[in-house]
């Protein structure tokens, strides 16, 4: 497998993150979505990828290589084809909970602090800080009262899975806002198990990009 990412992107530390707890071993390429770099427009990724966007994962079929984008959908393919060790519940409710979970930081968070959603933001004449602090409070404080009855060491018990892998890459945006946790302590309590988890120590953006 290979996995186009940027090193920089939550979307593609979800994917790495979800493989490293797999223990998969996937070959990275990096696609540079900086401003400087702008390298989702090629004609050559965006033919891997339509919305060119990272993460993009090439999984080869026999001769021919096939492409699947969104970190939501590349996850649930590694879950399935990779079932152990399990990012989901075995629960029918827990899973759909983790699932929840995962789609509010994916669709009604990390979307909105987008880059490309901030600059217009900008272009319109308004403060995008401001803008990507109100969208990802809002957003982790409606998960700081979901998990209320479920959180343990992660958010869904002591078992680590996709909830903290779309949670704890959004904290670390909020982090890089400045936004404080002090109101969310489960969220904060889970945010720094998920810091000393291995999936996340191994391929953290800090570690520059590779």
């Amino acid at each position: 497998m290979k996995l186009y990412h940027y090193w920089r992107s939550s979307c593609s530390w979800r994917v790495r993150a979800a493989l490293a707890a797999k223990n998969l071993d996937v070959e990275l390429e990096l696609v540079d979505i900086s401003r400087a770099g702008m390298a989702q427009d090629e004609p050559d990724y965006k033919s891997r990828n339509p919305m060119k966007q990272v993460p993009t994962l090439v999984v080869s079929d026999g001769a021919t290589p096939r492409y699947l984008g969104q970190s939501m959908a590349i996850i649930e393919y590694l879950e399935e084809q990779h079932p152990e060790p399990a990012l989901l519940p075995s629960d029918p409710w827990q899973r759909a909970r983790a699932r929840q979970i995962a789609e509010m930081v994916n669709a009604g968070i990390q979307p909105l602090q987008n880059i490309r959603v901030l600059e217009r933001v900008d272009e319109r004449g308004s403060d995008s800080r401001s803008w990507a602090v109100g969208a990802i409070e809002r957003g982790l404080q409606a998960i700081e009262s979901l998990i209320a009855d479920t959180s343990g060491t992660y958010c869904l018990g002591d078992s680590f899975g996709l909830a903290d892998i779309f949670v704890y890459p959004q904290i670390y945006n909020a982090q890089g806002f400045s936004m404080s946790l002090d109101s969310m302590p489960k969220l904060a309590g889970i945010a720094a198990n998920c810091a000393a988890h291995r999936a996340f120590v191994e391929t953290h953006p800090d570690q520059g990009a590779s």
